[in-house]
């Protein structure tokens, strides 16, 4: 029972307290000064002063102040001598027990280290891999205007073919071209998105854009940012953004860019921008995300000028997918 008291469990196995004596040197000499003193005392007030036997009340009191009080600080000094050389043996064995700890910890990092080098090199590819995967998206980016404007006269030269002399015996008719276009009203509120889960004409009108292929694949990207800017806290209907008139939307419709368009960048919110430009060099999903969404803003609004008012623009300006474009677009640098 007194094994069980003595050792206690530790990380490193059994830490078994030192079984000290009993009685060490220190209480040895304690009990011998005691004993000296004592004796000296008697000898003192007894056997030398013949008026022993006579000592009145204070001088008793005196006396035995006298007599104990050196015995009671010998027996003090002695305990903290004691105390003392039983801490030091405690710190020591301490020591002893986190250089031990220390020496196993290292040795499993190391070892963990050995095993995570392969992981290691295998992320560093894939970082590089999506590196440069994102320096091909910028490139398409900045060169989709130039195709689109360079597609404008071939499709106003080319003839126009009339189905309906054909009927429908043509061959390469697909549903869409079939499929009325999307009324401008459905595509402004299918990118503003319902308000909440009671805005029956925002679900009706984005169930409407879906069915348009180009649309719902804007439809589908800018929803794919709008959830990962939430994940920061970023919220459109938070940012009140300085909207730009409608013809800087024209102006970068036919293609223009830098600073004759600066101000469609008007989100000025400093920490949705400090986070949405941390993120967009730190994760690189987040990066490809966000420069599909500005591809496809960019065509799906080349067609939509055309032949939209400036109330139109407007109303697409106040958007939760134009606020996303305005401050991703500045993120990455379009308006600059």
């Amino acid at each position: 029972m007194a094994d069980d008291q003595d050792s206690q469990p530790t990380p490193i196995g059994l830490y078994s307290r030192p079984n000290a004596p009993s009685v060490t040197g220190v209480e040895l000499v304690a009990v011998a000064l005691t004993v000296v003193w004592i004796a000296a005392c008697v000898v003192f007030f007894v056997v030398l002063d013949p008026d022993a036997s006579g000592l009145d009340s204070l001088r008793f009191v005196m006396t035995m102040l006298a007599v104990f009080m050196p015995v009671a600080m010998i027996w003090v000094a002695a305990f903290v001598a004691r105390s003392s050389r039983v801490m030091r043996e405690e710190g020591r064995r301490l020591q002893v027990s986190i250089d031990a700890l220390r020496q196993n910890y290292t040795g499993q990092v190391q070892a963990s280290g050995r095993g995570l080098e392969p992981s290691i090199a295998k992320k560093l590819d894939e970082i590089a891999a999506a590196q440069r995967k994102t320096e091909s998206a910028i490139a398409m980016f900045s060169t989709s205007r130039d195709a689109v404007q360079a597609a404008r006269p071939i499709a106003e030269t080319a003839p126009e073919v009339d189905l309906e002399d054909q009927g429908f015996l043509a061959l390469g008719t697909t549903a869409e071209d079939i499929t009325p276009p999307l009324e401008k009203d459905d595509f402004i509120r299918a990118l503003h998105f319902p308000e909440n889960a009671e805005d029956q004409s925002g679900f009706n009108a984005l169930r409407r854009a879906l069915k348009d292929r180009q649309v719902s694949q804007l439809v589908q990207a800018a929803q794919d940012v709008l959830t990962l800017l939430s994940q920061d806290g970023i919220y459109m209907d938070d940012l009140r953004p300085d909207l730009a008139r409608p013809e800087i939307w024209r102006m970068f419709a036919e293609g223009k860019r830098g600073r004759e368009i600066a101000s469609l960048g008007g989100v000025r919110d400093r920490s949705s921008l400090a986070l949405a430009a941390g993120r967009m060099k730190q994760d690189p999903i987040f990066r490809d995300a966000v420069h599909h969404f500005l591809r496809r803003f960019d065509q799906s609004f080349v067609d939509f000028e055309k032949t939209a008012s400036d109330a139109d623009i407007a109303a697409l300006g106040d958007t939760r997918t134009a606020r996303a474009f305005m401050l991703l677009g500045r993120v990455a640098g379009i308006f600059d």
